[in-house]
């Protein structure tokens, strides 16, 4: 099979029947082998009844229906492991995503060899101030963390290999950082593609304003994982022993400076009452918090079932 569609929705009714028959004019002018999952994230109008009747009329039609509303990371999930194509295509249902971008990323992946191609909507028809402006300010900062020259990080329009949606977990609010997940597990060939961007046809937005907060706690939980996911010792150890000695050696100046005074018969200040004593023992404290965190850490993971995950690309002779 060439292409497997992936498309999560919520309460889409209205543009199903419209995406369908794009989707499947495009497939047919292309004379691609494919499959559409939709997944139902909990639905509340017709999507569900919408879905069955094209299923019904086309048998290439596939579908999964959440029981109530996960989020987009779990749709995503559930659809890539039911993912049987050569390169999987992500979009979403609401008409922003156009299918006449389709054969032109089925190309980069197949024939020119990218991992992981994700869509640039540079002219966009969202509302400059609540989701322009954002964005542009969110995907900046995912660049400068992750490493990864994406100008639009979250769109919804992806092409995937079949081996990286297959050895990536998505999770949690995880759909914004794909691309940082397959970096990480090894896949290199990272690119992006302008794409038109439609402006919504029906129904409204079903993001807010808490996903650039949660976002960008996202991107930290993904950045350390990726570094430090089986070593958390080498940073919590390492910061820990840092103020540990910082907080040390400040101490020791102020009790050498207290002892140099009482021998030279001179009055001694109080300690305590130089606030470096407070930061000196504050920092060790907090330092030696560090360090026993990255131990527990370290507890946890040799006792975890994944300690010894990793990817394999090839094998041979074995």
């Amino acid at each position: 099979m060439d292409i497997s569609l992936v498309i999560p929705l919520l309460n889409e009714e209205e543009s199903l029947p419209e995406l369908h028959e794009w989707i499947v004019r495009v497939m047919q002018q292309h004379q691609f082998s494919y499959e559409i999952i939709f997944i139902d994230d909990g639905s509340r109008d017709q999507s569900w009844h919408v879905i069955e009747s094209l299923m019904q009329k086309n048998p290439c039609v596939k579908a999964i229906k959440f029981r109530r509303n996960y989020g987009k990371s779990p749709a995503l999930h559930v659809g890539f492991e039911a993912a049987q194509g050569h390169v999987v295509i992500t979009m979403d249902a609401d008409l922003q995503d156009s299918p006449d971008e389709i054969p032109a990323l089925y190309a980069m992946i197949n024939q020119q060899g990218f991992d992981l191609v994700s869509g640039w909507k540079q002219k966009r028809y969202d509302n400059t101030f609540t989701k322009n402006l954002p964005s542009k300010l969110y995907n900046w900062t995912n660049r400068k963390i992750s490493g990864i020259q994406l100008h639009d990080m979250n769109c919804g329009l992806k092409a995937y290999k079949k081996e990286v949606i297959k050895s990536i977990e998505v999770y949690g609010e995880m759909h914004r950082f794909i691309p940082v997940l397959a970096k990480s597990a090894g896949f290199e060939k990272i690119t992006e593609k302008p794409v038109q961007h439609q402006a919504r046809k029906y129904g409204t937005s079903k993001f807010g304003w808490s996903r650039f907060v949660n976002g960008f706690l996202d991107l930290l939980t993904i950045t350390f994982l990726s570094k430090f996911g089986k070593r958390p010792m080498h940073l919590f150890g390492t910061l820990g022993t840092l103020m540990f000695i910082v907080g040390f050696f400040v101490a020791f100046y102020l009790g050498s400076e207290k002892l140099w005074c009482i021998a030279h018969q001179q009055r001694a200040p109080l300690v305590t009452n130089n606030p470096l004593f407070f930061i000196a023992l504050t920092t060790m404290i907090l330092g030696t918090m560090l360090f026993l965190s990255g131990f527990i850490a370290e507890l946890i993971l040799r006792n975890s079932s994944v300690r010894n995950q990793y990817l394999i690309e090839k094998k041979a002779n074995l």
